[in-house]
């Protein structure tokens, strides 16, 4: 029986991989107890999306975005429910497979760039790349053309300190892209930028898209989730709504 439900899960995977759906999440929970009290963080959730959507997660502080933008980055698992993941079943690994899927399918954006201050952009967005392996070489061309492909070539032996908010958070786009992930995971990565940089930013974003990467990105602010194709409004943990807007 055991092994049948092994099977049976796999096949969905298969499945999910052939119709284009880089990620499904089946009736998912993520529950916190506090004492003697339960708090549902994400209770619930059914979510599909399908490889090349740009996609917006959107809700108020502590309405649940945060948690499941870590349960679908695979930094945190769900107490209940199936996540997969490009037709992998996260939802059933354990920490170092976590590590590998994190690392290999997912390109995370974050607010504070999360930048090494020593090291030029191109040793920056080389890093995904030691983790994974690759040879000296190889890492150079490849973080080389990421960096092009954010219009930062030109910068790439400066260091975080010599670069303006804007052009770090290129090279954060950029390390997210080296290598080649399923779905690239920005939360609020215009949230430490002036409003004319953020919108730069989010050109690039769009430019991305357009180019067929798969796009999640979590905010609270409305302007920002309008630049994405479809928005996804959590509150108290569900979905509130699921809306297509362009």
């Amino acid at each position: 029986m055991a092994q049948a439900v092994v099977e049976d899960k796999a096949a969905r995977g298969e499945q999910l991989k052939r119709d284009g759906i880089v990620i499904r999440t089946y009736d998912l929970w993520k529950t916190y107890v506090m004492g003697d009290q339960e708090i549902h963080a994400v209770s619930g959730v059914d979510i599909e999306i399908k490889r090349g959507e740009y996609v917006a997660i959107m809700g108020p502080s502590g309405s649940g975005k945060s948690t499941l933008m870590n349960l679908i980055g695979c930094l945190d698992t769900a107490t209940a429910g199936m996540y997969y993941l490009n037709g992998k079943l996260v939802s059933d690994m354990d920490d170092d497979e976590l590590a590998r899927i994190r690392n290999k399918e997912i390109g995370f954006v974050f607010q504070t760039f999360n930048l090494l201050p020593r090291a030029s952009s191109l040793h920056n967005v080389e890093l995904p790349l030691i983790y994974a392996g690759l040879p000296a070489e190889e890492r150079v061309e490849k973080a080389r053309v990421a960096l092009r492909a954010v219009d930062l070539e030109q910068r790439m032996y400066h260091k975080p300190n010599e670069l303006s908010g804007g052009q770090r958070q290129r090279v954060a786009i950029a390390r997210a892209l080296v290598n080649n992930p399923s779905i690239l995971l920005a939360d609020e990565p215009t949230g430490a930028l002036d409003t004319a940089t953020g919108n730069e930013i989010m050109g690039l974003f769009e430019r991305l898209y357009k180019q067929g990467n798969t796009i999640i990105l979590v905010t609270h602010e409305l302007d920002i989730a309008m630049h994405a194709h479809r928005v996804v409004h959590i509150r108290d943990g569900k979905v509130e709504r699921d809306e297509k807007i362009k």
